[in-house]
């Protein structure tokens, strides 16, 4: 740990000239009752800022905002396709352009390590608003053929529409990218947004609503709301909704699914994981190595894609496991702003204590913990921790944690791998480290899994749909599947009426 006491007063500028409030309708304001919420800095456990606290009439304020925006005759709607993809290119400009401001406030609001921020997150909020740009203009119908009536009567046409007004509901470990990859799809697609970003992390969504005014994105196409998960809770409701997008814990989205089934809006899910990872005896064990403390430790294991199942071939088990335990014991953890943190503070005291009782559950129950362990410091910080001879059974192993907490187990046969990795109510990710591509390839299609890394992880493309099985969710995100999601096809059917071939009478 090391002091960071004259960057803080220097980064610490980049809120200066945030707005703390609500953005609804191209403006700035308040709650309506005045509240406000507090963000603590995870690093030092103090207070950050505080931000506006929305309530249930924000919440119909910023819905009526986005119908408003979207409805037809609106600048929105009457918006070329062209001038859309030029907007959401200039926001990911932008978003470039602000790039060292942005990894301050989401290293600051969440924790994580800065040059992490700067290189990963911040570069790939800017590539999904670059990417999703391309798609405006290519979003077309197709002149479909009648099939039991007459072609030359019926002239049917398919039409995508916008869905109409999106909620957007994010987490609070990627701020900056989730708000990107809810947002810039949806607009895409010419939908209107409500976003709200998690109550520990509200700083860069007003950051990128500040940038979307910029570029000129007309007044309640996007709303941004900071509130708590009643915010959240009252948004996904609201009547005024027509789809819900939501990124966070499995037991959330079950009540968005019941919310949703009253009016049946449409409802994309992107939960929880366990993710397995697979390591075969003849995979090159420092790949292998790096790879799976990759999976697990990166942005402190607080991922929904975190590789926190490891499954290592026997004969080679005690190698690969000890190689870790190493790596995870060299991780420097400190304030995200110091140039050499490997691993930031988790995001709250609520949450390592959480993290912390799987921990102490999974000793108690006889495994073997090594890490885990709280520094003697202010904020929220714990050590990478390995857990080996747990019971398959125990929470630590079939639960997410949500933390840098991995458990490994070996595996005999291929044939058990696969049932092991298989034996979770999760299916969000999973990786294969062999240099045998034939039995990469043949395992990764037998995973119940979203994505499958083969000798990788964490190696995301906004080009790449991505979602889950099971219990991580419904639906997908990114690609061409992530635009569909915000779309609704129309089918309009003309008769013609009968026409003979000889010259109409106006040739006469």
């Amino acid at each position: 740990m090391s002091a960071t006491t004259h960057t803080d007063r220097l980064s610490l500028s980049c809120l200066d000239d945030l707005p703390r409030g609500l953005f609804i309708a191209g403006k700035w304001s308040a709650a309506d009752d005045h509240r406000q919420l507090v963000s603590l800095r995870p690093s030092t456990a103090e207070t950050l800022t505080t931000v506006a606290h929305a309530g249930v009439t924000d919440v119909a304020r910023s819905v009526a905002a986005a119908g408003a925006a979207g409805r037809p005759g609106s600048r929105w709607h009457r918006m070329s396709p062209a001038a859309r993809s030029r907007m959401l290119h200039r926001i990911g400009d932008l978003i470039l352009e602000n790039a060292d401001r942005l990894a301050l406030l989401d290293c600051l609001d969440n924790g994580k390590p800065l040059r992490v921020a700067r290189a990963g997150d911040v570069p790939a909020a800017a590539a999904v608003f670059h990417y999703m740009a391309g798609w405006p203009g290519r979003l077309n119908g197709e002149n479909a053929s009648i099939y039991t009536g007459s072609p030359e009567r019926h002239l049917a046409l398919t039409v995508p529409e916008p869905v109409g007004v999106v909620a957007a509901i994010i987490p609070w470990n990627f701020p900056l990218y989730m708000a990107a990859a809810k947002v810039a799809p949806a607009l895409a697609a010419g939908c209107t947004v409500v976003l709200k970003p998690a109550e520990q992390t509200p700083l860069s969504a007003l950051a990128l609503a500040q940038l979307a005014q910029e570029a000129g994105l007309p007044p309640g196409v996007l709303n941004v709301l900071t509130g708590d998960a009643a915010t959240g809770a009252a948004l996904a409701a609201h009547p005024g909704v027509d789809k819900v997008t939501f990124t966070g814990s499995t037991e959330v989205g079950r009540s968005i699914v019941r919310g949703a089934a009253v009016d049946f809006r449409r409802v994309t899910l992107e939960l929880g994981g366990k993710s397995p990872n697979i390591v075969f005896g003849d995979a090159d064990l420092r790949q292998a190595i790096d790879g799976a403390a990759h999976a697990i430790f990166y942005n402190q294991g607080e991922t929904c894609v975190a590789g926190s199942r490891l499954y290592v071939q026997r004969q080679v088990f005690d190698e690969v496991v000890a190689g870790i335990r190493e790596r995870a014991a060299a991780i420097r953890i400190g304030d995200g702003l110091d140039r050499d943190t490997e691993m930031g503070p988790l995001i709250s005291a609520e949450h390592r204590t959480r993290v912390l009782s799987y921990l102490d559950s999974a000793r108690a129950d006889g495994a073997r913990v090594t890490g885990g362990q709280v520094p003697d410091s202010p904020g929220f910080f714990c050590t990478p921790a390995v857990v080996t001879d747990a019971d398959p059974q125990a929470p630590v192993v079939r639960e997410e944690v949500f933390g840098p907490v991995l458990v490994a187990q070996p595996f005999d046969t291929v044939q058990e791998a696969v049932a092991l990795a298989n034996d979770s109510p999760y299916g969000l990710a999973a990786g294969v480290f062999t240099r045998d591509l034939g039995l990469a390839h043949q395992v990764g299609r037998r995973l119940r899994a979203g994505t499958v890394w083969i000798n990788s992880w964490h190696v995301l493309d906004p080009a790449l749909p991505f979602g889950g099985m099971r219990g991580s969710g419904w639906g997908r995100e990114m690609g061409k599947a992530g635009v569909d999601a915000f779309l609704e096809t129309k089918t309009l059917i003309n008769d013609l009426g009968n026409r003979s071939w000889g010259p109409t009478p106006a040739s006469k």
